[in-house]
């Protein structure tokens, strides 16, 4: 199999891991936007509620208040972000595999919340976690997904730290190869 076919195989598998994170998001607010009132937490657990809430800024309640606009805004970010997140998974190399699941998980939560965003006007979250009195911000699969996949991209970068430091160094001794030789 060509490399080319081989990524005509690959890139559908790898966006049905964002589908799929985007179906579970999208059903778990389903479920817990029908069965669950707003601000009244269910304990599942202690320090882990569900506790329906609507979201209308960005994580952590950002640009919550801000008047309206921030609905448009935060659509249109999230779109573009998804679109630049397809066409790198489109282009990214077979061996980078750790890459391609973490952009897929953060392509599905992106899609997730963007989906909620614009059907709603607000994002359903219902994940509540919490110590004693310390109540941890209220967020759903989607931003998991992202937070997830934020967290393997790093793990890659680091775990691909000594191949980035050997491309630096063969870099650095060329330039100086270059630069000790005469000029002609």
């Amino acid at each position: 199999m060509s490399a080319e076919q081989n990524k005509q195989f690959r890139t559908p598998i790898l966006l049905s891991i964002s589908f799929l994170i985007f179906i579970i998001d999208q059903l778990t607010k389903y479920l817990c936007s029908h069965y669950l009132n707003q601000g009244q937490p269910v304990t599942i657990f202690p320090g882990f509620d569900l506790l329906l809430a609507h979201n209308f800024g960005a994580a952590f309640s950002f640009l919550s208040d801000a008047g309206g606009w921030q609905r448009w805004f935060l659509t249109a970010f999230s779109s573009a972000i998804s679109v630049l997140l397809v066409f790198w998974i489109i282009r990214l190399p077979k061996q980078e595999k750790l890459s391609a699941i973490a952009l897929c998980l953060i392509l599905g939560g992106a899609l997730g919340n963007l989906y909620d965003r614009m059907l709603n006007g607000y994002v359903v979250d219902f994940i509540s976690i919490y110590y004693q009195s310390f109540r941890f911000a209220t967020f759903n699969i989607a931003d998991s997904s992202v937070f997830i996949g934020a967290c393997l991209m790093m793990l890659d970068i680091f775990r691909n730290r000594p191949a980035v430091s050997q491309l630096a160094e063969n870099n650095d001794s060329e330039i100086s190869k270059r630069n000790d030789s005469p000029d002609e």
